[in-house]
Formats: C-alpha cells, structure tokens, sequence
C-alpha cells in the first residue's frame, strides 16, 4: 500500500518537473522531495494521466459493467509526462512537434545532415567504436561529422581501443532521450536489412593486421 499524500505534495513534484532539464528517476525525485519513492511514483502516473486528459485512471486501467470507462476531463495537454533514457520529464507533445520547431528555430534548422545521421547509426549500433572504423564501415572520413554529433551532445567519447589506442565513442543519455527510449538494447534490430555490414567489418579488422 502506497503512503497517502497531499495536494502540496502533488503541486510540489510537478513544480520540481517543470525545471528538469534531463530525465530524473522515482528515486531521486521522492530524495529531493523527502517523500518514499512509492509515493512519487504513484504522484508521477497520476500527473501523467492528468496531462493526456484522464480525471482518474486511463481507459484501460479501469472497466464497468457496461465496458470501459473513460473518464475523460478534457483534451489533453500541449505538454506530457514521459518516463525515458532512466527517468521522468515534462516534454511538449509530439503531435505539436512542428509548431513547437518552427517557434523555437524562427526559420533555423537543427536537423541532423543525412552524413550526420549515418554516422550516428552506426556508432548506435557499433558502440563503443572508434573514427576509424566509423569510417571503414561508411567509406568516408568521419571526423567532422563526429564532432558535430559530439557537439549536439548525442555521443561521447568511451575510453581507448586497448590495441590500437584510438579513442572511442559512444551514443549518450540524451541520445537515448531523443530516441524516447529507455536503453540501446531498445533500438530496433537491422542485421536483416543490413546484410553487406560484417563483411565489410572483417574487411577492416583484417586490413589492420
């Protein structure tokens, strides 16, 4: 059974995710908040069905004798309340994604280069990895591209390839944020649709030799 809270307590979680720049996990909010994470977990699914529109449970959580019932209080939210990449955050809604971009850039872009996004690919699915055979595997030089993606925040660097030395990278939290997703091991699989990859992998690796 979950410790009963308050309205000031409800308010008080909401006012602290209004601020969150990156995803918080349970614990450290019910921490920060000196409440049990029970407690803000329970706080967190209600906000959450608060925001999509729902006065006390969402559809599918709760069925009367005549079916569901939906308890709809009104539209949804502009914004919502997403658990991704390990934690919690307040996020504008998806569907308003375009209105949200073309407010915020005033005409910029921010989009990733199609080189930009390749590369990205591959460290997702290769990581840790280094440049150099970031650029085996693409057939061109990587080295701008890695810095930009650097840059935005969306890889790292791992440590070094204890053979070679060569400094590697790998996708970060923020990366995983983007994505809307809780870990790589979450990123859909592309070996069927990738058939050529390992060959041209080995080909590297033996031209090491």
């Amino acid at each position: 059974m979950t410790d009963p809270v308050s309205g000031r307590e409800r308010a008080a979680l909401e006012a602290v995710l209004m601020v969150l720049d990156e995803p918080t996990s349970a614990t450290d909010l019910a921490a920060g908040l000196n409440l049990t994470v029970a407690a803000v977990e329970e706080l967190l699914l209600d906000l959450q069905r608060d925001y999509d529109g729902y006065t006390v449970k969402a559809p599918d959580l709760e069925t009367g004798s005549d079916g569901p019932k939906h308890d709809v209080a009104s539209s949804p939210r502009g914004f919502e309340l997403r658990n991704v990449a390990g934690g919690w955050r307040i996020y504008s809604r998806a569907e308003f994604a375009d209105v949200v971009g073309a407010f915020v850039l005033e005409g910029q872009t921010a989009r990733l280069t199609q080189a930009a996004l390749e590369t990205l690919a591959v460290i997702a699915y290769r990581q840790p990895v280094s440049r150099a055979r970031v650029s085996a595997i693409r057939g061109v030089n990587v080295d701008s591209v890695v810095r930009t993606l650097t840059q935005r925040g969306l890889i790292e660097d791992s440590g070094t390839d204890p053979e070679s030395g060569a400094v590697l990278y790998r996708t970060t939290s923020y990366f995983l944020e983007r994505m809307g997703i809780g870990s790589v091991a979450e990123l859909p699989q592309l070996s069927p649709h990738l058939p050529g990859l390992e060959g041209i992998e080995e080909f590297y690796d033996a031209g090491r030799m």
